[in-house]
């Protein structure tokens, strides 16, 4: 299972990094490869909101703003699980890490599933972690944030952890025994597409007439 480890922090030294590594010795040790990528080293300019406040997202399922996004994005494709790192700012996610997500948002949660059109991250298992390397506060309302925004683009949430100053030895620990676990765990079996839950309601409502 080829893992997506990407981190959000221009601190090299600090609790994100260390998270993002334990991250991917969890999943070298599952016998799984890692790529780490962090995305203060991408040019990624915020949604343009386009045109109307759609662009070439809703339909096209691609953003027309260029710069590198697309490279992500098809990174983001390639890849068969998740790990999304972000430090704390302000009990929330980092600016680029919201960044992303508005734009993948965009370009993937329009998708119809009843016209067979499916999220490049649908099923996909992924965990998050919030690093709050300052006063330690905030990580949890930044899962929550992280957690809704996961949701909308379809991946199967493996886990969400989060991790302080305080708690940096063993939640280190926790990351890589989760990212071990994830690479190594059976697929979550795939809920029944929305059109045949519909169609069952349909024959529900011709018996009670």
């Amino acid at each position: 299972m080829k893992i997506l480890i990407v981190t959000s922090s221009p601190n090299a030294e600090g609790l994100t990094a260390a998270s993002g590594e334990a991250a991917r010795q969890g999943v070298i040790d599952g016998r799984s490869p890692a790529r780490v990528i962090d995305l203060n080293g991408f040019k990624l300019g915020r949604c343009a909101v386009c045109d109307d406040g759609w662009g070439t997202c809703r339909d096209g399922h691609s953003c027309q703003v260029e710069d590198d996004f697309q490279s992500l994005h098809q990174m983001i494709g390639e890849a068969e699980g998740y790990v999304f790192i972000t430090p704390v700012y302000f009990g929330d996610m980092s600016e680029p890490m919201k960044t992303l997500f508005d734009r993948l948002r965009r370009c993937e949660a329009t998708k119809d599933r009843i016209a067979e059109e499916l999220s490049i991250m649908r099923e996909k298992p992924t965990v998050g972690i919030a690093a709050a390397g300052g006063s330690g506060h905030g990580a949890v309302s930044c899962l929550a944030a992280m957690e809704r925004l996961l949701a909308r683009l379809g991946v199967d949430q493996f886990d969400f952890i989060p991790i302080t100053k305080r708690t940096r030895d063993y939640q280190l620990e926790t990351i890589h025994d989760a990212l071990s676990s994830m690479v190594t765990a059976a697929p979550t079996p795939e809920p029944p597409p929305r059109k045949q839950r519909k169609e069952r309601r349909t024959l529900r409502q011709r018996k009670q007439r």
